[in-house]
């Protein structure tokens, strides 16, 4: 497997020479635009589905899944938890662009099994303001997957839910493992 911590991109020396992270990322940009041709793709999945996951660094998904450009919509966030933002794509997702599945996927040794909504208290304390999000952490990665699965299932506004299906992607070994809605 390769990484890009692992594959020297010849921008170590901008940030060497005082650049950042993001000068690299616009340095290759560049590089990415001059071989870059339209491919001619709309908006809407070639495979009609919406995937969820965690913004976990470790998840290629469009490997991971065998997804190429513009099969799917890709939806992360930290733990990749159904969140009323969540919703929101999906139903966009569902509603205008025409996607009638939606996957959703955990992974183990997630960071939010370590976090607790003290987290929250932590922010508080040190910025003067509660967060109005909450942290959406979790003990049991299976739980949370069903947690999930019902939260798509039973909003209002996605109106496709007869393929939702979860799971949980060891990041151990590549595989992902279905979870059982009803257990």
């Amino acid at each position: 497997m390769t990484t890009s911590a692992s594959v020297p991109t010849g921008s170590e020396s901008a940030i060497a020479a005082g650049g950042t992270v993001t000068d690299r990322l616009v340095e290759a940009n560049a590089r990415y635009a001059d071989a870059f041709t339209d491919p001619g793709m709309d908006a809407r999945p070639v495979l009609r589905v919406a995937v969820v996951a965690c913004m976990d660094a470790r998840l290629d998904l469009h490997a991971a899944l065998g997804l190429e450009l513009g099969d799917c919509h890709t939806i992360r966030n930290a733990g990749g938890v159904v969140t009323d933002d969540v919703i929101r794509s999906l139903t966009i997702s569902q509603r205008k662009l025409g996607t009638r599945s939606v996957v959703l996927i955990h992974h183990t040794g997630c960071g939010l099994e370590s976090l607790t909504e003290d987290f929250r208290n932590e922010l508080e304390a040190e910025v003067g303001q509660r967060p109005a999000w909450a942290v959406e952490s979790f003990r049991d990665v299976d739980q949370d997957v069903r947690q999930s699965m019902q939260r798509v299932r039973t909003s209002p506004f996605v109106p496709h839910t007869d393929d939702v299906r979860g799971f949980v992607f060891d990041v151990k070994t590549g595989l992902l493992r279905e979870v059982d809605p009803a257990s």
